[in-house]
């Protein structure tokens, strides 16, 4: 067994610390996860990179975005996938 540290990726509670440049706001595209408050939602580019999309590719199309954006709105996407939510049993 490998004794090595844990990577910070590896530490999913710490998410949201690292994904400063996903932001919501009610008057930007409905409130859904935005890349730095910009047009541009975290689904539009999970979608392109899930349709083969190369990040070059995405980066050539909107020159305005940095990859840090892209790798943020992926990590933002892997995160919400693994969020729960439990339900309350009403008293």
């Amino acid at each position: 067994m490998d004794n090595l540290p844990a990577k910070q990726s590896d530490q999913p509670a710490n998410e949201p610390d690292r994904l400063n440049r996903i932001t919501q706001n009610p008057a930007i595209m409905g409130g859904r996860a935005c890349i730095r408050s910009m047009r541009v939602t975290v689904g539009m580019i999970v979608g392109q990179v899930a349709a083969g999309r190369a990040i070059e590719a995405i980066l050539a199309d909107y020159p305005y975005l940095e990859r840090e954006d892209i790798m943020q709105a992926l990590r933002y996407a892997a995160w919400r996938a693994e969020e729960r939510e439990i339900m309350l049993v009403h008293a």
